[in-house]
């Protein structure tokens, strides 16, 4: 894996929208309070031209987006770029991005998730670098900062981090305001990560790769499919997949499982872990666990659900490309990780 190199305190960090942007006044606001509290931890922070732009889901056309990230990639001043948020349609900008210019490139920490998976997926698998898959920028707004976004930094510092599963988890996104912009997770239910076959407990080791299942199924087949390249060149690892569900039909995720499976995309995995879904839409009354039974049990792949991952915070922040022990039993675990 090619690392970037480790983040430290003095460095700048890149704000760009290469989905949507933040136009609303009172997320403006909460961007400009996280701006000020990395600041305040010691990072410059610079933003691209539309970050505070939003036409029809789109911070700009698909090409300018491109070009903004391709500016903030190159700037050798920049050690980290985070998303401003995520979207619907980063997939268009992919086709201007230069991945042989990127090749030669000095690697460099990217951060977001959900619809910046479109990035994020592909640096990881086509370039063997890794990204961070993690809150965007208006999340730092928090005060005190929750431990899924220190982790982020300190990952990205080069230190040893062990995520253990969180007490509780938030139910539903809360809508910003003025008052609450600075709240920390309404966390009000109790976390339980499950065993999909009833194990006593799962513990697997391998390189993670993932990211939004419906940013990765869009992929497959296309030519920014690398996905067997990667599982082949990682193949002494092994691969765990890490799955966030922002909505999904459980027939969907049957049929994307299908896919997965009869693409080679399933080989050499050593497991699979996935994050409890904003919105399941439980079509003919088929439930996430029968789901996944129907999909995965003839793998004899160790699978772990309603794991801290993804749209439900607080969320894990987890290094796409990374080497990392995974252990779940009795409704917890964790995930501790190794840069190399």
């Amino acid at each position: 894996m090619n690392y970037p190199e480790y983040l430290k305190v003095g460095d700048t960090i890149g704000i760009c929208a290469p989905s949507d942007g933040i136009a609303d006044e009172v997320k403006i606001r909460k961007l400009e309070l996280a701006e000020k509290q990395l600041t305040e931890l010691g990072y410059k922070v610079i933003e691209t031209d539309h970050v505070r732009t939003s036409i029809k889901g789109r911070s700009a056309d698909a090409e300018t987006r491109a070009k903004e990230f391709m500016d903030l990639y190159l700037n050798d001043e920049v050690k980290l770029i985070i998303c401003a948020t995520g979207g619907d349609f980063m997939l268009e900008m992919i086709p201007y991005i230069n991945f042989e210019l990127l090749k030669t490139a000095k690697p460099k920490w990217v951060q977001g998730y959900s619809d910046v998976t479109s990035i994020i997926f592909l640096l990881t698998s086509i370039l063997d670098i890794p990204t961070m898959h993690a809150q965007t920028i208006k999340d730092y707004a928090m005060r005190p900062l929750f431990k899924n976004l220190t982790d982020a930094l300190d990952l990205m510092s080069g230190k040893e981090v062990v995520q253990y599963s969180f007490e509780k988890y938030e139910k539903e996104w809360q809508d910003t305001t003025y008052e609450n912009m600075e709240d920390q997770y309404n966390m009000t239910e109790p976390v339980e990560w499950k065993n999909l076959n009833g194990e006593e407990k799962i513990s697997v080791s391998g390189r993670l790769l993932g990211g939004n299942i419906e940013i990765i199924k869009d992929i497959i087949g296309t030519k920014y499919d690398h996905i067997n390249k990667y599982i082949s060149r990682h193949k002494e690892d092994g691969i765990i997949w890490f799955i966030d569900i922002f909505e999904l039909t459980t027939p969907e995720l049957i049929r994307t499982f299908f896919v997965f499976k009869n693409s080679g995309y399933l080989d050499n995995c050593k497991g699979i872990i996935i994050g409890r879904p904003l919105f399941l839409r439980e079509d003919y009354e088929i439930n996430l666990k029968e789901a996944l039974k129907v999909s995965l049990s003839d793998t004899n792949i160790p699978v772990i659900f309603d794991a801290d991952i993804g749209h439900v915070s607080p969320q894990f922040s987890l290094i796409n490309g990374s080497y990392v022990d995974i252990f779940s039993s009795e409704g917890k675990g964790y995930i501790k990780t190794y840069l190399k």
